[in-house]
């Protein structure tokens, strides 16, 4: 059982509504700078969180000029340039970001989040995504995106490598050993010589193990597929649940898997998204999400439809119901909550728009401090969660006020640390070291 939930905190810029930007808090200015990643990683650092999180995609958004005129989310910065300056900006958070398995090579991936989780001390984790956009296979010489099994089969032998690369060095094989002139034991390094399908790597890697064991592997991924890769791979899950029901069903789901893979149930930790609109009443954090509604551009809204569900419904009336959507090779999760969500509340394609444009199919909160804290301790108690990674709406004072007003409480009835108790992003999260091939101890 876990003892206290685990916090993330999503940063993308201006935040995670499509009209977040326009939010009169904003500082124009800001967003492509270093100091307002540092800032928003700082301030998630006292509040006791346990990781920050980038994301990423690796192309211009499959939007006409029209719609990307009115988007924030065009300019983003490569997530492991910004990961490695927020690891000397803060001391304790773990540091999370993205590299897709259908356009990088397994050996540069771990490299990279090995050389992360020794600059920062231990606190690395690559987030594992297969990508499902055009615009990303047309930047990797490819015409379409690779089919939805294959990218799939494709990570799963990527998470392997990455993985075997970073058990290639036991724990004590630098010696730096001055009087014998040993800098290393070469017995305690092994080649890898991997050969399937997709990869050949020998091996290898030029970079001692990580001060973690291996930096975390993280999935965001909620179809068959992706459910059965994170159960076999994953240390930590984030996922798009909207309601505490379909929580639990993941949640469940997910941790069932486990044992198959002669895992238990608490060597996976699992984070929905959250979205919290934070007031000092519920009627002034209802207010702050109608006035956030009403700046949602209708492009944006259509446009950002098209990227979940993978269809165009610019013909379609904006106040009509959701037509049928047809299969698409995007991804497969996202795309049935929005559904689900449409049938279920009777909304209008504008009104699906307006309700996703900061959620996305995940968990919406908008109230007072309490009534936030209220929700994350019924998912956390009942069985959907074991933390949240947090969506700031608009940045940073969605951020701010979580901080400020929610982890106060959440402390308060013993959710939340009050402070860091481990030196590494495994030990704050209450994950066990990974074991090597060499050491049962890792």
């Amino acid at each position: 059982m876990v003892e206290h939930m685990a916090l993330g905190a999503f940063l993308q810029g201006f935040g995670h509504h499509q009209a977040g930007w326009r939010d009169p808090s904003t500082d124009p200015g800001s967003e492509l700078t270093l100091e307002h990643y540092q800032r928003i990683a700082q301030t998630a650092e006292r509040g006791q969180f346990d990781l920050v999180f980038l994301a990423d995609v690796a192309g211009w958004r499959d939007w006409n000029r029209d719609t990307i005129q009115h988007l924030s989310r065009t300019a983003i910065f490569e997530p492991i340039t910004l990961l490695s300056a927020l690891a000397v900006s803060t001391r304790n958070i773990g540091l999370i970001a993205t590299a897709s398995t259908s356009y990088y090579e397994p050996f540069t991936v771990a490299r990279m989040f090995n050389s992360i989780d020794r600059l920062s001390g231990g606190r690395a984790g690559w987030n594992l995504v297969t990508s499902t956009t055009e615009a990303e296979a047309q930047n990797f010489s490819r015409e379409h995106q690779i089919p939805h099994a294959e990218r799939y089969a494709r990570a799963s032998e990527f998470a392997d490598v990455v993985r075997g690369l970073w058990d290639c060095w036991a724990a004590d094989a630098v010696l730096v050993d001055k009087e014998s002139g040993n800098y290393l034991n070469p017995g305690r390094v092994r080649e890898l010589n991997h050969k399937g399908p997709y990869f050949q790597v020998r091996g290898p890697m030029n970079m001692a193990r990580a001060v973690q064991g291996t930096p975390l592997i993280v999935q965001a991924g909620s179809s068959g597929a992706g459910m059965d890769l994170a159960a076999r791979t994953a240390d930590l899950v984030f996922t798009a649940q909207p309601t505490l029901e379909s929580g639990q069903a993941f949640y469940a789901d997910l941790k069932g898997r486990l044992p198959a893979h002669g895992r238990a149930p608490d060597s996976l930790r699992i984070l929905p998204g959250l979205v919290a609109i934070i007031g000092s009443t519920e009627a002034e954090a209802q207010a702050k999400a109608a006035s956030l509604e009403q700046l949602v551009h209708h492009r944006v809204g259509i446009g950002q439809l098209r990227d979940l569900l993978g269809v165009d419904l610019t013909d379609h009336d904006p106040d009509g119901p959701l037509p049928e959507i047809p299969e698409t090779e995007g991804g497969k999760s996202r795309r049935q909550i929005l559904i689900d969500m449409a049938k279920r509340d009777n909304l209008s394609i504008r009104q699906l728009y307006q309700k996703t444009a900061a959620a996305r199919g995940f968990l919406a909160v908008t109230g007072t401090p309490e009534q936030v804290a209220d929700a994350m301790e019924l998912w956390f108690r009942n069985g959907a969660a074991d933390g949240f990674n947090l969506m700031p709406p608009v940045m940073s004072r969605d951020l701010d006020d979580f901080v400020d007003h929610v982890v106060p409480v959440l402390q308060k009835r013993g959710l939340m640390r009050t402070e860091y108790t481990g030196a590494t992003l495994r030990e704050n999260l209450g994950l066990a070291k990974p074991a090597s091939v060499y050491d049962p101890a890792g």
